[in-house]
């Protein structure tokens, strides 16, 4: 293992179940209906995840901030970074939308993030932080999934799931390693 946030992330997100499903997606899709229902046997464990999510998604915001201001990717880099960081921002207003929805508040973002900049040399090493970063993405949606009360949050959160999977394959790719490292996550 290595000493990247990464560890931080997955333990911050695995720890406090992290997950959203189809009622998230039809509450930030704005159906009242479901957003009625879902207030009603939504439970306060399912706002904790939510902002549980959303505290790791403003996480990997400023991560990738510190990846592009880093001067260290050259374009084709660059642009893969900013577009993952657009993908984590649609996340985060997602979810910030549905702790809304579900009568919660939504966290902030921190003042400062502590990420090893003293270790970020080149491009490479920006790349491993960020597939780091994006493995402990799965990890934690991976936990955190089941622990939805309303199953359509959990949905949500498999989709989220499935995005942060394909940042970290993208990214092992272009540091040469297999994109798909096995068969099952773990």
């Amino acid at each position: 293992m290595n000493d990247f946030p990464s560890l931080t992330r997955r333990g911050f997100l695995g720890t406090s179940g992290l997950a959203l499903s189809g009622a998230a997606v039809a509450l930030l899709a704005g159906r009242d209906a479901l957003a009625a229902d879902n207030a009603a046997s939504g439970s306060a464990d399912d706002v904790r995840i939510l902002n549980t999510a959303l505290g790791a998604e403003l996480e990997a915001i400023a991560a990738y901030q510190v990846g592009a201001e880093s001067g260290l990717l050259q374009k084709p880099v660059l642009d893969l970074a900013r577009t993952f960081q657009g993908h984590h921002k649609e996340h985060a207003e997602v979810l910030s939308k549905t702790i809304v929805k579900l009568g919660g508040k939504p966290v902030a973002a921190k003042a400062k993030y502590s990420f090893p900049v003293e270790k970020l040399k080149n491009q490479t090493d920006v790349l491993r932080f960020a597939a780091s970063l994006e493995q402990g993405a799965v990890s934690a949606y991976l936990g955190a999934v089941p622990l939805f009360g309303n199953r359509d949050l959990a949905k949500a959160a498999a989709s989220i799931l499935g995005d942060e999977a394909m940042h970290w394959a993208v990214l092992r790719q272009a540091l040469g390693e297999a994109p798909v490292p096995g068969a099952f996550m773990a």
